[in-house]
């Protein structure tokens, strides 16, 4: 867990890490822009089979916009394409945030890493180049104003992963009539990790890699406990070791604590986590009702190189 400072890229990031750590698989949950700070999650090695996992977590910000101005990319980093008086209150600001919570339908801003035909939106946006976007639902659980000293005023966010906070600042300025931009933002929170286990970019330099490693990593069976699980016994750790599906009956197989038990069908590639009899993770998959016995099955979609039957150790 790295708290990424203003004016480097999430890329920037995952290079740091992977030079300090030497290794070679790393990667980042969920893109931080250059011009944002706070909490950026990052997986080494077969942790990055769980990123979707992660990724998908709701998030905390804390930020500032600026009313009155509208820009190429949606924050103060961008072009200045119009500015307009600000001649307005707080309560009509408030009530004009009402309409974007909750469950609402977001477009990718050109200037992002959503792809469209094949291409990122960012790499046609530096070309001039404009498509159509389709909208996404996303989820914005609470919005709460912290300050304001118009034009400018501070917020903090409870939203879903993908949402473009800076896309929640520019349709706000859209409802005032007064256009609006993101003027700073940090992460505080990617569930269900915080800023508080965090290590900074001059420590991920300056620290040996194993101090660094005892503040801020995470092992990767306390990083999923979180997820649903089911605990094999010896013969179904061979069965999903080879890639089979297999026969779950939770009277037989208990699930540990430290695990949500799964429930009766649990949908997705990587919804439910296979665990061996000790507890140690094996693979990632879902668990499926079979139409013929009714018996629940563990499909295994994601498994570790040390459960691969035949594997490695």
């Amino acid at each position: 867990m790295v708290d990424k400072p203003v004016g480097v890229t999430s890329h920037d990031v995952v290079a740091a890490v992977r030079r300090h750590f030497r290794v070679k698989r790393v990667g980042h949950l969920g893109t931080l822009d250059p011009g944002a700070s706070g909490l950026l999650l990052i997986a080494i090695g077969a942790a990055t089979r769980c990123a979707s996992i992660w990724a998908g977590g709701e998030k905390t910000y804390e930020g500032t916009l600026e009313l009155g101005v509208v820009t190429s990319t949606q924050d103060l980093m961008g072009e200045v394409l119009e500015r307009r008086p600000v001649d307005l209150g707080e309560a009509q600001i408030r009530e004009a945030t009402r309409s974007l919570v909750g469950e609402i339908e977001q477009i990718p801003p050109m200037f992002s890493a959503v792809k469209v035909g094949g291409q990122r939106l960012y790499r046609l946006a530096r070309r001039g180049v404009v498509v159509e976007r389709s909208p996404r639902r996303v989820h914005v659980a609470e919005w709460e104003w912290r300050s304001f000293s118009l034009p400018w005023a501070s917020f903090r966010i409870r939203c879903s992963g993908g949402t473009y906070v800076r896309t929640l600042a520019h349709d706000l300025g859209i409802r005032l009539g007064t256009g609006a931009a993101l003027k700073a933002l940090r992460r505080l929170r990617s569930e269900p990790f915080g800023l508080e286990r965090s290590v900074t970019l001059r420590e991920l330099g300056q620290v040996p890699a194993a101090e660094l490693w005892s503040k801020a990593g995470l092992e990767m069976e306390a990083a999923l406990a979180g997820v649903p699980s089911i605990v094999l016994d010896s013969e179904g750790v061979d069965r999903i070791g080879s890639g089979a599906e297999v026969s779950i009956e939770p009277s037989v197989h208990p699930e540990p604590p430290r695990h949500p038990p799964a429930a009766s069908v649990v949908s997705g590639p990587r919804s439910v986590v296979f665990l061996g009899p000790a507890g140690e993770t094996l693979a990632l998959g879902e668990l499926a009702q079979d139409p013929a016995s009714g018996r629940r099955i563990g499909r295994p979609h994601v498994v570790f190189p040390w459960a691969v039957r035949g594997g490695p150790e």
